[in-house]
């Protein structure tokens, strides 16, 4: 069966631990654009730690290993590759591999601009497994750092649906602009989904600036692409959004990276150490343009 294509070739950046939850992102990534021309890029960042013996012996052998392990991580890098060509039915997808001689964060950011990359997905833990930690330290981490390139962090446990709803969360307090909220619109033309604007009250009553910035959301996002929903203010925002990523039963919750936006929040919440924003669907990530 021939389909026809609205969208261009997509560039996604998928990192990889060889972990069974990067695995999962990778699978979840063919699953979002499978009507969509893609470019997939397995990354994989490969950094071994120098042992600190300086001896001319210990340095051979940190270079024999290093060298080792190198051609290791090609060879599991070239394996998912191939099985992705294999497995994958849609015509216009295509895989690469690349094994980055440089930390995660290098070896991601190098990657996005080379590729100009359209969108990084990854799993929201990696090898560690530690479930306690706010979405696993190194997407976070990428999260702050990567802030050029809309990434989607997607939780081990998602079951792939068919969704008609996006979750957009707004506290209406950022100056938006049409080439930050793309990616987003894109998504929603992709899989023809609504736009659901939350606003989870932090005031008694907006304030003039963010009615108007309510008001620039809307024709931003178009009468027919969106609908907006208020809710009581509640005092732990990660909590709030969990609840209503549940209730919403939406296949995906969109953030602004912004200076005061609620992704902001999350991350500076002390609670979120304890009790983590374990949200059960993907969370996307729109970088700030300043």
């Amino acid at each position: 069966m021939n389909i026809k294509y609205d969208f261009i070739m997509m560039r996604i950046v998928l990192p990889t631990d060889f972990s069974k939850n990067a695995w999962h992102a990778i699978k979840y990534a063919t699953f979002l654009f499978e009507q969509s021309p893609c470019t997939f890029i397995i990354i994989h960042s490969h950094q071994v730690s120098p042992s600190g013996l300086i001896s001319t012996i210990n340095k051979e052998r940190d270079t024999r290993l290093h060298e080792i392990t190198i051609q290791e991580a090609k060879r599991k890098v070239n394996k998912i590759v191939n099985h992705l060509n294999r497995i994958n039915k849609v015509r216009d997808h295509q895989f690469e591999g690349e094994v980055v001689d440089d930390s995660l964060l290098n070896a991601i950011g190098r990657i996005v601009i080379d590729k100009d990359a359209d969108f990084i997905i990854m799993g929201t833990q990696g090898a560690s497994g530690l479930s306690e930690i706010f979405m696993g330290s190194n997407t976070v981490s990428v999260i702050k750092h990567i802030n050029f390139c809309p990434i989607i962090a997607v939780p081990n446990s998602y079951d792939f649906n068919t969704f008609n709803e996006i979750l957009f969360a707004s506290n209406f307090k950022h100056l938006y602009q049409r080439v930050e909220l793309q990616p987003l619109l894109d998504l929603a033309q992709l899989r023809k989904a609504t736009i659901n604007v939350v606003h989870i009250s932090e005031e008694e009553e907006l304030g003039e600036d963010q009615l108007q910035l309510k008001k620039l959301l809307q024709n931003l996002l178009g009468e027919k692409n969106c609908v907006f929903e208020e809710f009581d203010y509640h005092p732990n925002i990660a909590l709030k959004i969990n609840d209503l990523t549940e209730k919403k039963k939406a296949g995906l919750i969109a953030m602004i990276n912004s200076q005061y936006g609620f992704f902001q929040r999350l991350t500076h919440e002390p609670v979120v150490k304890k009790v983590a924003f374990r949200t059960k669907i993907p969370f996307l990530v729109l970088p700030e343009v300043i």
